[in-house]
């Protein structure tokens, strides 16, 4: 998965030497570059020998590996994030999620080894494409936490530069990452928080690439919020290979992930059961300072 991701950004340029002939060429959107770039379907994990159901936001269904090449893991992921930057060169990611199959010794595989709550991702991460490529990750029975790691490209390997990588003590810097352009369609417990937010002198900060904000609000602290609204009732972003991973990554670095209000309740995001492989939740990622403080107005709703 990391040389798939690592591989990526590449592809996505054009060849040294030959800027002119690609900047003559018919324009082409970002989504539709992306898809030309990326592998469809994903080889490098088909052949890895360790997959046994691949789920692609690129795809609509999910792939069920041959028998004859297939492990014992099932593997969610974005192989682009934040596509829609592409062309003004802002950067993006790869987000990723990792199973192991219910029945790690059995030779069939559906998408029932993946449609699984989050609580049970053995391992997840992203990568992120910007001045560096970074790789970060976390795994469940990882006491240290999340790590992180930056490719050296002389070298063609990811070096590890930070372990057991916690949001900063008290929350950080006051920031909240949202698209308020959606803002006239957020429930009263949304503008409520961005509101005070606001009042108590935080800076916005909205890349719209939830790898480059979500990793922001790691290291920085705040709060992402991309919540359900009017015109989307189960919010935006996906939950097998968007909120499940970036919420135990955040979990784990000593954060909240939470849906909001969500199907009726306020819910742990990692705590939800997906009914297709591309379900969608509401998200509200970052310190427990700010979290808590969203979930407060929702409390105070009831």
């Amino acid at each position: 998965l990391c040389s798939l991701a690592s591989a990526a950004p590449p592809a996505l340029h054009p060849p040294a030497g030959r800027g002119v002939r690609v900047a003559h060429s018919l324009p082409l959107s970002s989504r539709a570059r992306a898809r030309r770039a990326l592998p469809r379907p994903p080889q490098a994990l088909i052949n890895s020998g360790a997959c046994a159901v691949l789920v692609s936001e690129e795809r609509d269904e999910a792939i069920i590996v041959p028998e004859e090449k297939a492990g014992r893991f099932c593997v969610a992921f974005d192989p682009l994030d934040g596509s829609s930057n592409i062309d003004c060169n802002v950067s993006t990611g790869t987000i990723f999620a990792v199973y192991e199959k219910l029945h790690p010794d059995s030779k069939d595989s559906s998408e029932a080894d993946i449609l699984r709550t989050g609580t049970d991702i053995v391992v997840a991460g992203y990568c992120m494409y910007g001045a560096a490529t970074e790789l970060v990750l976390c795994f469940r029975s990882n006491d240290a936490g999340v790590e992180r790691f930056s490719l050296d490209p002389s070298l063609g390997e990811f070096i590890h530069t930070h372990t057991a990588v916690k949001i900063p003590p008290g929350g950080g810097k006051k920031i909240y990452s949202c698209n308020e352009g959606n803002s006239c369609n957020w429930d009263a417990p949304i503008l409520d928080a961005v509101a005070q937010f606001k009042a108590e002198g935080y800076s916005a900060r909205y890349v719209g690439s939830m790898v480059s904000d979500v990793h922001r609000t790691i290291l920085y602290g705040g709060i992402y919020i991309y919540p359900a609204d009017k015109k989307s009732a189960k919010g935006k972003l996906r939950v097998l290979y968007e909120g499940f991973p970036m919420a135990l990554i955040v979990e784990t670095a000593g954060g909240i992930g939470s849906t909001g209000l969500f199907q009726g309740k306020v819910q742990r995001m990692l705590d939800l059961v997906p009914g297709s492989i591309h379900d969608r939740c509401p998200v509200i990622l970052g310190s427990p300072r700010d979290v808590k403080l969203v979930l407060s107005k929702y409390e105070a709703g009831n």
